[in-house]
């Protein structure tokens, strides 16, 4: 099938193909209530073009869609279903260096996660961040140090 596409491009009026946009992960928070909220979340985001997959976490209140697509487009798609949609405003508690800082901490955020917010991020000239780094296996004098 590739060689006849291949041969077909010389005999056809060639027109512009529109620039594909890249493979993305779009992750949207939803409230869910039940079966029939999660089903009509999942097939208005399946139907669009450009998706590869839905997942749907209930318990989360979570969707995540990968494909080529635009996130933006997903979440109007999305909250045209009648739910109440935003980003996914989390992040793993892992990966954040102070997840008590004023509202990164929140209650109805699932196990393990906390907001994504500027002010769990250390300042760009933290002395302790400095120290840590010196004895750190990330990096590569740290063993003529010790």
């Amino acid at each position: 099938m590739g060689a006849l596409d291949y041969l077909s491009n010389f005999c056809t009026i060639t027109t512009r193909r529109k620039k594909r946009k890249p493979m993305q992960t779009v992750e949207i928070k939803v409230k869910m209530d039940c079966d029939g909220c999660e089903r009509r979340v999942k097939s208005a985001v399946k139907n669009m073009k450009g998706v590869k997959s839905v997942e749907v976490n209930r318990k989360q209140s979570r969707v995540t869609v990968s494909g080529f697509i635009d996130p933006n487009k997903v979440l109007r798609k999305v909250k045209s279903t009648g739910k109440r949609a935003e980003m996914w405003p989390y992040v793993p508690y892992n990966l954040v260096y102070y997840p008590y800082a004023s509202q990164a901490y929140d209650k109805r955020a699932p196990s393990g996660y906390v907001k994504n917010v500027p002010q769990a991020l250390p300042p760009p000239n933290a002395a302790e961040e400095r120290i840590t780094y010196m004895f750190s296996d990330d990096n590569p004098n740290a063993c003529s140090i010790m």
